[in-house]
């Protein structure tokens, strides 16, 4: 049996035409059971635009940040498969499709879209410093994290139902280094993880902010690291000690 499907594109202030053109393609690639949009602090005419687009909208008045509401979409999804993809359309329909399919599979618990994958093809590249910056941490995160991966900030992943009920409670980045939070932490749990090339093409009106992010991303690296290396060390079945006790994890706090 095929196991069902659910995509969540976390969005704040996107470009309308551009998201419901995506939205469509993904709907046709992929055929998922839903499509969840997660639209942070819409202006007045987005809700209305999206409204004959193949998704369903869950709109709020603040900015969540990504992971957050990636969260909250995978938390209403009853899906096999929970994916998830930047709005802006960088990772196109048909790469998703693999991505899922990497999982829907049953062969991986965890597919990473990866635009480093010697079989990746870049059509437009980032700024020179957005680029030296994502191969700097990429470096980082290999020596940080047991994960060995090219990529690990890929917007565009796909897990299982049964990986994301058992990490969702060890989640608590809202923002961008909600990634690298869930590739580590799954994969100290002893789920399999696999990278898959995509196609990809960098849109300059980015929400990443550099000046915000690194530091950020660079935090959640050093904490990622200590609660990952405690998982696999802890003794099978005991509680989970990947809490942080200065913290509440996102899905209380969108709860």
């Amino acid at each position: 049996m095929s196991r069902s499907v659910g995509v969540v594109v976390p969005a704040y202030r996107p470009d309308v035409d551009l998201l419901k053109r995506y939205l469509r393609a993904l709907d046709r690639e992929i055929e998922p059971e839903e499509i969840r949009v997660e639209l942070d602090a819409p202006a007045d005419h987005t809700v209305t635009a999206l409204a004959d687009s193949p998704a369903a909208i869950n709109a709020v008045d603040t900015r969540r940040g990504k992971g957050a509401a990636i969260t909250a979409g995978f938390e209403a999804l009853e899906t096999d498969v929970l994916a998830f993809v930047d709005a802006d359309g960088s990772t196109p329909a048909e790469s998703m499709g693999s991505v899922v399919e990497a999982v829907q599979t049953g062969e991986f618990d965890l597919a990473i879209g990866s635009r480093r994958h010697p079989g990746a093809e870049v059509r437009s590249h980032q700024t020179v410093l957005r680029q030296h910056l994502g191969d700097v941490f990429a470096w980082l995160a290999r020596r940080f994290l047991s994960v060995q991966l090219r990529d690990y900030q890929c917007g565009a992943k796909a897990l299982t139902r049964e990986a994301w009920l058992e990490i969702r409670t060890d989640l608590y980045e809202p923002g961008f280094a909600w990634d690298i939070e869930v590739v580590g932490i799954t994969h100290a749990r002893g789920y399999t993880v696999t990278e898959v090339p995509v196609i990809w093409k960098d849109h300059p009106d980015s929400t990443v902010r550099t000046t915000s992010a690194v530091p950020e991303l660079l935090r959640a690296l050093v904490s990622v690291r200590k609660r990952a290396r405690d998982l696999t060390s802890q003794e099978p079945g005991s509680e989970s000690i990947a809490h942080r006790p200065d913290k509440t994890p996102l899905v209380e706090r969108n709860s």
